[in-house]
């Protein structure tokens, strides 16, 4: 950031001599137009950058989709959010992998763990934790009424190496339990996948993504490490608060977002109030606008 503030005052100073050669020598503006445009790009390329200042923002991260209220429609809705996500990562060239995966009974899915690798990972999905809300047609009701159903979202940063929490065997119940998917030679066979049960906390973690039930439990327990981190660092800044006074509440559990198919078509945001009329672009994966605007409302929390 501040090689780039440097070399923007440079090349500002020298625009400034150049414009005022051009005016002792009567020379055409266009003659200078790249150098305005070369400056407009270095500008926005360090607003951009400065929207990245969270100690987590460039950690890789782990995004969980939980069905919420709605019954079949709400596990439906939550292999949607999967598609929308997995879309979005695979378009972007982003690596990522389904770590666990838990099945509706029904339709859909009740769960679903994505492991996303890749530099700002945390930052850039950090806009998708909270309530997501869809009103449609529902495809489950014979009479064709309209219904709402929600998903919960939720973006944790995948802090590795993580020294600070240390599990005892006597804290934890550990679980093994065969793979669920659809079907194919990436589905295990045998009973590898291990869900992680934090007895004090009630924290549960999975993992099936690798075949090998000892791969799984080693990724489970760094997930859960994690989140028994941010659980620690949470419940100091409520502390804080309680000493500070009310504060902006930006926890998980709020609505953040509304996708309506019926009676109109429309995706828009609660907390910067983004709208876009295309919703099967957003479902396909097409997220980046909400990304953005987020990041940018976020950067305008700090200021306030």
């Amino acid at each position: 950031m501040i090689t780039s503030l440097s070399s923007l005052e440079n090349d500002l100073k020298e625009l400034k001599e150049l414009i005022e050669l051009t005016e002792e020598e009567n020379i055409n503006e266009e003659d200078y137009q790249d150098e305005i445009n070369k400056l407009e790009n270095m500008i926005e390329e360090i607003e951009d950058e400065a929207l990245y200042f969270d100690k987590y923002d460039d950690l890789n991260a782990v995004l969980t989709i939980n069905a919420g209220a709605g019954g079949v429609d709400a596990h439906d809705w939550a292999e949607m959010l999967l598609r929308m996500y997995t879309r979005h990562l695979s378009s972007n060239n982003i690596d990522h992998q389904i770590e666990e995966m838990s099945q509706g009974e029904e339709a859909g899915i009740k769960s679903a763990s994505i492991r996303i690798n890749g530099f700002r990972a945390y930052a850039n999905l950090e806009s998708e934790r909270g309530v997501h809300r869809l009103v449609r047609i529902s495809p489950f009701d014979s009479n064709k009424r309209r219904h709402t159903s929600f998903a919960g979202v939720d973006v944790i940063p995948l802090i590795e190496n993580n020294d600070e929490i240390n599990i005892q065997d006597d804290e934890i119940r550990i679980d093994v339990y065969r793979s669920s998917g659809a079907g194919g030679q990436h589905v295990n066979t045998t009973d590898s996948a291990v869900r992680i049960t934090h007895i004090a906390t009630g924290i549960v973690v999975a993992c099936q993504a690798e075949r090998s039930q000892l791969q799984n439990k080693t990724r489970a327990l760094e997930l859960l490490k994690t989140k028994l981190l941010l659980k620690k660092r949470e419940d100091e800044l409520k502390k804080l608060n309680e000493i500070r006074g009310d504060q902006h509440e930006a926890g998980w559990g709020r609505q953040i977002r509304s996708y309506v198919l019926q009676p109109y078509q429309q995706v828009k945001d609660a907390r910067n109030s983004i709208e876009v009329g295309n919703v099967q672009n957003v479902l396909d994966g097409d997220i980046s606008i909400f990304i953005k605007e987020y990041l940018k409302w976020r950067r305008q929390g700090i200021n306030d």
